[in-house]
């Protein structure tokens, strides 16, 4: 099975004097999910966490939306033409009687770790429906300064970005701003299906009670995944695109934004913020 990290020599260079050492860096594979024995998707992560994984992505698709509703998730052994597992291939199978969605060319999608769902034939593709609406009962509502607060806690947890400096981060923190959960990935989107996918086998859906955090910014994808699994409040360190923001206002989704020391933006959902004094017009 891959690592989550591998060593690589390296020539190092520092103020003129010249090096040989070995490197720590984040292993990349690709991993590919199957449904009940047919080819779904392909995407490069960081090996670990590979069931959660696979599970957090169907439950982004609306192919599944509870834990009840997975049989059994297996690394397909014989991966390869010589036979060789390669534990960068599993398969879900689904109960008896859930409904099997047509997979087609246009569902067929191949994944990277910098994009997301690159392959996607149009933008109502991955418009799915949510089976858990975003909802305030009862309602989320956190301060600034508790946002403010949770990029330190997210890095202090990031063990294996220590060692690499070359992954990203997704965290679940309770509305008191307590640390439940984090998944560390090559893809944030991967970070985000692994948080989702534990939380699907832990029959925690929907996720209605919690704020997740994700480094780097905040897309389409990303916004998406937060309304499939019922999340009330999206926040990130760096910038959301254009579609996140429209998304977040359709679906109820709280966007906060360039989350960095006491600053951030909200773009949707301000009701679940505390800002105290009425907000000006700038």
């Amino acid at each position: 099975m891959g690592r989550v990290t591998e060593r690589r020599r390296t020539i190092r260079i520092r103020d003129g004097a010249v090096t040989t050492r070995p490197d720590t860096l984040v292993a990349e594979e690709p991993l590919e999910i199957r449904l009940n024995g047919k080819p779904l998707a392909i995407t490069m992560r960081t090996p670990g966490d590979d069931f959660a994984l696979a599970a957090g992505f169907l439950v982004s698709e609306g192919v599944i939306g509870e834990g009840s509703e997975v049989q059994s998730i297996v690394y397909c052994a014989g991966a390869t033409a010589d036979g060789v597992n390669t534990y960068n291939v599993v398969d879900v199978k689904l109960a008896p009687g859930v409904v099997v969605p047509d997979i087609t060319l246009e569902r067929n999608v191949y994944t990277t770790s910098s994009c997301g769902l690159c392959g996607k034939a149009s933008l109502d593709a991955v418009r799915t429906t949510t089976r858990h609406p975003v909802s305030d009962a009862p309602p989320v509502r956190v301060t600034p300064a508790l946002l403010a607060a949770l990029p330190a806690r997210l890095r202090e947890a990031q063990r294996v970005f220590d060692r690499t400096g070359g992954l990203h981060a997704a965290a679940l923190f309770s509305p008191e701003g307590e640390l439940l959960d984090i998944r560390e990935d090559v893809g944030r989107h991967n970070a985000v299906d692994k948080l989702v996918g534990r939380a699907l086998t832990d029959d925690r859906l929907p996720l209605s009670q919690v704020i997740l955090l994700v480094s780097g910014r905040a897309s389409f994808e990303l916004a998406q995944k937060a309304v499939m699994a019922g999340i009330p409040m999206l926040a990130a360190v760096s910038a959301p695109s254009s579609l996140a923001v429209d998304l977040a206002t359709e679906s109820g989704l709280t966007l906060v934004g360039f989350l960095r020391g006491q600053s951030m933006n909200v773009y949707a959902g301000d009701h679940r913020i505390a800002l105290g004094a009425a907000v000006g017009q700038g």
